[in-house]
């Protein structure tokens, strides 16, 4: 296939049509996917993404001709099940993304083939129950609980039980329930009625929690109020949420994806209307309300009101700095830091907020930043399931390398699960990290609170 020229133009994202009945159409699907799939044989750009790339040129090059009409459809899914919706290949790389006449969307494409493959019943039992992360949480927080499955899921037969009937690998790393969660224990701050309004930013926040703070890691989101009520800005949580629903749509299961907006976004929309900033400290969440809900709902004016009142944390807060209403009094250096920025926060079109906020740390006390932008591997539920986690090992060795370049005092994702992925996969590598720590609770530390 001959190369033309590519598209110079900005991306631009059409809608999701997945409430029309041809979606689901799996004739049409293949004949789309091999449109697609011709155009990126002919271009190979996109190989060191991730594993869907190779698993599809590895099948055209082992037909007859050569040619993408050689590979027998049955085969697509091999292609389908090694995307994780990262994105990349569609913010970063791709040439023929709209408006190039060739309208190729190929994450969105491997959506609607995992959707097609939800709505026929082929998503066993366990991915289902490892993507219902509001089930499994609901253990959180309940001491003798938690003790026991924290413990449980370090043993050797808990770990072979898991892989036997989740599908999650014995060697992947799992994050542990709190023992407290954190909207149990968080409450609002500050006057919120007589919040200043700056140029960029609203003068109060409201918190989403995200499933992995609120049921895994409470401390990040403790480590942002700090923040907050350093900076007087006046915080509340919000009144009640639900899963965002990226786990469930990573499965391609639309009509979960579908309830959870209906949970979250009536909620989300009141503080919107108020004049709230909305912050979510997890990557993946933050993009499912800036992203992939408004693609799936375009006409829904509260699900488009939550899209522009939504933040990543460093989002908001170097808007705030640029507003001159961020505090710089920062008292405690960071010494050497290796920072990942992961894909899901790259997507997001915000550009490289923490690592201007590291940068501005610096300014006052030592930094020396080393910033990693390439993707972990974990990507979700992917690095841990079974058939999958030694790739995602393989697709992070790039990153684990990077991060351990100088001997760092602290490693640092934005996305807490790619951090302890990039650890683990540095400590198999010979240099473990002396220490984790999410940018949230680097730049709490650096603020002396």
């Amino acid at each position: 296939m001959a190369q033309r020229e590519g598209n110079l133009e900005a991306p631009t994202r059409h809608p999701i049509a997945w409430r029309e009945p041809a979606f689901y159409d799996e004739a049409d699907l293949h004949k789309e996917m091999e449109r697609v799939f011709d155009i990126c044989h002919g271009c190979r750009r996109c190989v060191s993404l991730c594993q869907s790339f190779p698993t599809l040129f590895d099948l055209v090059d082992a037909t007859q001709d050569g040619e993408v009409h050689g590979v027998a459809k049955a085969d697509y899914v091999k292609v389908v099940d090694q995307c994780y919706l990262c994105d990349l290949c569609y913010m970063t790389k791709c040439p023929y993304v709209p408006p190039h006449a060739w309208n190729l969307d190929f994450p969105h494409l491997m959506l609607r083939a995992k959707a097609i493959k939800f709505q026929q019943g082929l998503v066993g039992r366990g991915e289902r129950l490892l993507a219902s992360t509001d089930v499994h949480g609901q253990f959180a927080g309940i001491p003798i609980v938690v003790q026991a499955v924290n413990a449980l899921n370090k043993t050797p037969l808990m770990r072979r039980q898991l892989d036997r009937l989740l599908g999650v690998h014995p060697e992947a790393w799992l994050p542990d329930l709190a023992t407290s969660r954190f909207r149990w224990q968080a409450r609002a701050h500050g006057d919120a009625q007589v919040a200043t309004r700056g140029q960029r930013t609203p003068g109060k926040v409201a918190i989403y929690a995200t499933c992995y703070v609120n049921y895994n890691e409470p401390g990040i989101g403790h480590d942002l109020l700090k923040v907050l009520a350093h900076n007087d800005i006046p915080y509340t949580i919000v009144d009640k949420e639900r899963c965002c629903g990226m786990p469930k749509l990573e499965l391609g299961d639309l009509d979960s994806v579908a309830q959870h907006k209906q949970a979250n976004i009536p909620v989300l929309a009141r503080y919107a209307r108020e004049g709230w900033a909305i912050v979510s400290a997890i990557p993946s969440c933050t993009l499912m309300f800036k992203q992939e809900l408004p693609l799936m709902f375009p006409e829904d004016e509260d699900v488009r009101l939550v899209k522009e009142a939504m933040f990543d944390p460093f989002e908001y807060l170097v808007a705030r700095h640029k507003d001159g209403l961020l505090k710089t009094d920062f008292k405690n250096a960071l010494g050497k830091v290796s920072y990942h920025i992961p894909c899901h926060g790259r997507v997001q079109n915000i550009g490289r907020k923490t690592e201007e906020m590291f940068k501005l740390i610096g300014q006052t006390v030592t930094v020396q930043l080393n910033t990693v932008e390439r993707c972990s591997g974990h990507a979700g539920t992917y690095g841990v399931k079974t058939p999958y986690h030694p790739m995602a090992m393989k697709i992070g060795k790039p990153v684990f390398k990077a991060m351990a370049k100088d001997e760092p005092d602290v490693i640092s994702s934005d996305c807490a699960l790619a951090g302890h992925h990039i650890a683990q996969g540095m400590t198999q590598a010979g240099a473990p990290p002396k220490a984790l720590a999410h940018p949230l609770s680097l730049l709490r530390l650096a603020y002396g609170l």
